[in-house]
């Protein structure tokens, strides 16, 4: 990421997909397990990856958890989430496809260097790096381009399940393209929306039923110029989801985090207990960010981290606040390692992971969402701006 994302006049784009998206329904499924587990063991490790094609879905991975969640059981979750998600077309139906499952128990020798043991903390799932960012350009601290794009699909996806659009299927796509002047958004210069629908919708009449999913999405006079407004470009779209296109469970990463804004690390999230920092590290990343950037302490806040396996502690952690902190970015770094423990074990505690909170995550991102009473998307709470203004209260 340079700083052609942070100043001057340019033109920036991102993309999202839908519930109905093969890789997405994938995502869905393996988080819908990762809750099962955990509803009935917090600690439960799980690992499990899910393909997805015609009228057909492939469960596998490895787990460690109460033997109560049998194969049967996580065929009817796979079976349960595709309902939800509302296939029930005749080359992907939830009744009517096979689940073939291949999970099995996790390694005995990945499991002995993340537990705990003796004087030994919980050490670190996996090696790897993770990237968190929040700025300035929405309410919700995320950039515009990918926070408008999972917008426009929730709004569709919202009335498709309310049966106020019949006709539209579950599988779509957004693209938005917004124009940033002096580093700010000022609007589209254009919009792309794929969406599923029946044989017996024209494009035309396809592009009405997108059009005011777009406007009331988008900010005032936002919206691009209608030679701009793509609806269903290649003119029909009425085969979709795993019958048109295989599934993968974490091909869509870029989509989960920040639309190509920020650096990514490389890894998924969906599918993984928070044990694995390539979930709950991620999620740590971005809420140090944003509360940075809540904190007023810069207007963008980039955050690598990084572990190996079976250690506890971060290797490392960088904070570039692209010339815009208020404080040195070595003085923000240790204030932030006084204020939050990024270990593992810190992270999941602090924001208390080990729940059934996963499922709702596999869909219109992973960040720039409402915390919720339950526990979920708590590392968009900002309830780290006090703490981090005190540690450096020395220094503003």
């Amino acid at each position: 990421m340079g700083a052609s994302v942070t100043k001057g006049t340019f033109l920036f784009t991102s993309e999202s997909v839908s519930e109905g998206h093969p890789d997405k329904v994938c995502d869905r499924i393996s988080d819908s397990i990762v809750d099962a587990f955990l509803s009935e063991d917090p600690h439960a490790r799980v690992a499990v990856e899910t393909l997805a094609t015609t009228n057909r879905v492939v469960l596998s991975g490895e787990v460690r958890g109460p033997d109560t969640i049998t194969h049967d059981r996580l065929k009817a979750i796979a079976r349960e989430t595709v309902k939800a998600i509302g296939y029930e077309q005749e080359g992907f139906h939830w009744e009517r496809l096979e689940v073939d499952c291949y999970v099995h128990s996790q390694s005995p020798d990945i499991a002995q260097g993340v537990d705990a043991a003796g004087n030994k903390d919980e050490g670190a799932g996996d090696q790897g790096l993770m990237f968190g960012y929040a700025c300035r350009e929405t309410p919700v601290l995320m950039p515009a381009p990918i926070y408008y794009c999972h917008a426009i699909l929730h709004s569709l996806a919202e009335a498709r399940h309310a049966g106020s659009i019949p006709g539209i299927g579950p599988d779509s796509k957004s693209q938005l393209t917004v124009r940033y002047q002096d580093g700010k958004p000022t609007g589209a210069s254009s919009v792309v929306v794929s969406t599923q629908h029946s044989a017996d919708l024209e494009q035309d009449e396809v592009r009405e039923i997108v059009r005011p999913h777009v406007e009331n999405v988008l900010p005032e006079g936002w919206m691009c110029e209608e030679d701009e407004f793509y609806v269903n470009p290649t003119g029909r779209f009425v085969v979709g989801g795993p019958d048109s296109d295989t599934g993968l469970t974490g091909r869509k990463i870029i989509v989960d985090t920040y639309g190509g804004s920020s650096p990514h690390g490389g890894g998924a999230f969906s599918g993984k207990d928070p044990t694995k920092v390539d979930r709950s590290a991620a999620y740590a990343a971005r809420y140090v960010a944003k509360n940075v950037v809540a904190a007023e302490l810069a207007e963008r806040c980039v955050i690598q981290v990084a572990y190996a396996i079976g250690v506890s502690k971060p290797l490392s952690v960088y904070i570039d606040t692209l010339g815009t902190g208020r404080v040195d970015d070595d003085d923000l770094a240790s204030a932030v390692q006084q204020v939050m423990d990024l270990s593992p074990r810190g992270i999941r505690e602090h924001l208390k992971l080990s729940r059934p909170i996963y499922a709702r995550t596999a869909a219109y991102g992973h960040f720039g969402r409402e915390p919720e009473p339950d526990g979920g998307f708590s590392w968009e709470k900002t309830d780290l701006v006090e703490p981090l203004r005190a540690a450096l209260s020395g220094a503003l």
